[in-house]
């Protein structure tokens, strides 16, 4: 497989995604996302993470611009922003099913 990565740039984007995935938390989240935006407190429910380390991930993602914030009065919510995430995600889901085999 030919690829057009060629500069140190690229190979540490690509790395940046690579660790922004590799949290089973992060991953939780994501998966969580794909159903639509859903608030800080609905998703650290649904993690069984508190609020705090819920909005710690977050911002990992959200710096990465996997997802973005919109606030609503008081709360925050979030949602998908890059539509990369969830093919990735299946890529990385497939290829894990691959090294059980």
């Amino acid at each position: 497989m030919k690829t057009k990565l060629s500069t140190q740039a690229d190979f540490d984007s690509m790395a940046a995604t690579f660790k922004g995935l590799s949290d089973p938390s992060r991953l939780r989240l994501l998966a969580i996302l794909f159903d639509g935006e859903t608030n800080v407190n609905d998703l650290a429910e649904q993690c069984g993470l508190s609020p705090s380390a819920t909005s710690h991930q977050l911002r990992v993602l959200r710096n990465l611009r996997f997802v973005s914030a919109r606030r609503d009065g008081q709360q925050v919510n979030y949602r998908i922003s890059d539509e990369h995430i969830p093919i990735l995600m299946e890529q990385a889901y497939e290829h894990s099913l691959h090294l059980d085999a």
